[in-house]
């Protein structure tokens, strides 16, 4: 215990040493810290690009690229905040963002942002950034959830391929992922290490929404009939029709494609960027697809947390760290972005370029879907993270795993879960 205490305390530590709030020096330069978030190669090497370019364009406001990790981030930049360190320009997921919006943390965008990056970006997407009256983030890549397919697989069982004009419904998914089972193989294996954001955002394609705001502006939990469709396909195929690996629950993304390449599992639903995995570890002949998610009631409607970047509210060059964000997301440096992070850019004008149309690797599939993203249900939910993780995630894992029934579910969804909400609705 006191080692993972000593591991939490340096890596805050080694965030807010590189995160110090910017300033003006002595020649009258203006310094902005931009905390990335960044992780795969092609897209950090996209990112220090464009920062090297604006510097290059700005000598008089230099941006200073510091890379940070997606592990613990929420923690981490709330002690930053709250001691005053916190970096300028803030890389992030916007189901991360209503905490420090309201808290204080983040600058409001609303008349800071040109009216030509608020224009490129669809409505749908400033939603999940807007908390009350203000705007604290600009949306700037997303991914849909997708099903990733052995297409050898699906070719020797003569199942229907659905595409985005006919795609799945959740029963002839749970239907066909018995059909390519057998002799010891699945036909899915769900990698639910991280199950509340998977069963909430694939439930809005059933009409599920679980939160529900009322007149007094005040978010209760309600698990009803559409709520249950997605999570009931899960436990059935994992535990009734024996079709989805109970091994993979407890797994990450990753952790799947080793047993996928050797034809272990028939499908994966996996978020976009996954691709970029997949085609740099996919043995040689290996012959892959990717397949829209299963759609219900709510067609192929999924939930979203775009990745943000927000301002500071202690930045004390808001405008100047807004002006780099304007340049950071033209259509064709947003491009740059999506490609490096192999997922889908916000910004209308970047999702037409013809990159991002092509079939290979599946890029027609996700910009086929992109019209479909809507907000992620717990998008502006205060004390979300606290019910994700203490409620939420557990009361699933024991779900899927079969150790409790959906009446238990649903109890300890609603009954606990809307205990913890409620002490930050106050």
């Amino acid at each position: 215990m006191r080692t993972r205490i000593l591991v939490a305390a340096l890596a805050v530590a080694l965030l807010l040493a590189g995160c110090s709030s910017g300033g003006t020096r002595d020649d009258g330069r203006i310094t902005l810290r931009f905390l990335s978030l960044a992780w795969q190669a092609e897209s950090i090497e996209a990112n220090k690009e464009l920062v090297e370019e604006w510097n290059a364009a700005h000598p008089e406001v230099r941006v200073e690229y510091v890379q940070g990790s997606w592990d613990s981030v929420h923690d981490q930049l709330l002690t930053s905040f709250e001691g005053g360190e916190a970096p300028d320009i803030v890389h992030d997921a916007s189901d991360d963002l209503a905490d420090f919006a309201y808290g204080g943390h983040l600058a409001d965008l609303t008349d800071l942002l040109p009216e030509r990056l608020k224009s490129d970006i669809p409505a749908r997407s400033w939603e999940t950034v807007t908390f009350g009256d203000g705007v604290y983030g600009v949306p700037f890549l997303q991914e849909p959830r997708v099903l990733v397919a052995d297409a050898t697989r699906l070719k020797e069982a003569g199942v229907r391929v659905p595409t985005p004009e006919h795609p799945w419904s959740w029963d002839e998914f749970r239907h066909i992922a018995k059909r390519l089972s057998g002799d010891g193989k699945y036909g899915v294996a769900w990698p639910l290490k991280d199950p509340v954001s998977a069963t909430l955002n694939l439930s809005l394609s059933a009409g599920g929404r679980l939160f529900h705001r009322g007149a007094d502006g005040k978010v209760t939990v309600r698990f009803e009939e559409d709520d249950e469709t997605v999570p009931r396909t899960v436990h059935a195929q994992v535990n009734t029709d024996r079709s989805a690996s109970p091994t993979t629950l407890g797994s990450g993304g990753s952790d799947t494609l080793p047993g996928f390449f050797a034809g272990r599992y028939a499908m994966v639903p996996l978020g976009f960027s996954y691709r970029q995995q997949i085609v740099q570890q996919a043995p040689e002949g290996f012959d892959w697809q990717v397949l829209p998610a299963p759609a219900g009631s709510g067609g192929l409607a999924q939930g979203v947390s775009p990745q943000t970047l927000s301002v500071a509210e202690d930045c004390p060059h808001q405008e100047e760290a807004v002006a780099f964000l304007d340049f950071l997301l033209r259509p064709e440096n947003m491009v740059r972005l999506a490609l490096g992070d192999w997922m889908l850019p916000t910004g209308e004008r970047a999702l037409a370029d013809p990159a991002l149309h092509t079939a290979e690797h599946g890029w027609a599939i996700g910009t086929a879907l992109a019209a479909h993203l809507r907000p992620a249900p717990a998008q502006t939910v205060r004390g979300y993270p606290e019910w994700k993780d203490k409620v939420a995630t557990p009361a699933l894992q024991e779900y899927y795993s079969g150790a409790i029934g959906p009446d238990e579910l649903r109890e300890r969804l609603e009954e606990d879960g809307n205990l913890v909400l409620a002490r930050y609705q106050r």
